[in-house]
């Protein structure tokens, strides 16, 4: 499983999972069975496990930026697929950084496309690219 897509999308439906059950069950039990079931192999368990974890570790403040930038829509009313990729995407974009911006931002659209609702793409992407706009991430 050399794919970091698919490792995305398991680190998503790790999260999705999580949060869905109020943020109860322990992340890491969670993770382990979506790797168990999707991923085949576990040669990049590593990268699902920092970017779930990641989010996690890093919640309050990344809930935060999303108050942020998408005051329109409190943390509840955003539907859980599209909270979680905003999480995601906003995870890889401000703190890992392991890949340029639009990328992270396009695989956070892509995630919102194939698991969210009909606007859930266009929400995504409006909320990473007002981040990546306001916070001058591509000036680097």
């Amino acid at each position: 499983m050399a794919n970091r897509h698919l490792s995305r999308t398991i680190a998503l439906q790790s999260l999705f999972e999580w949060d869905f059950n109020g943020q109860k069950d322990e992340l890491e039990g969670i993770v382990n069975n979506h790797v168990k079931e999707f991923a085949g192999a576990e040669d990049e368990a590593g990268f699902i496990f920092e970017l779930a974890n990641g989010v996690v570790s890093n919640l309050s403040s990344i809930d935060q930026i999303i108050t942020k930038y998408a005051p329109e829509w409190p943390m509840e009313q955003i539907p859980p697929v599209d909270r979680n990729v905003l999480r995601l995407g906003i995870f890889e974009l401000t703190i890992l950084k392991q890949v340029p911006p639009k990328v992270a931002i396009n695989e956070a659209v892509e995630l919102a496309k194939t698991f969210g609702g009909e606007s859930s793409g266009k929400f995504v992407n409006g909320v990473l690219g007002t981040i990546y706009k306001e916070m001058g991430l591509g000036e680097s």
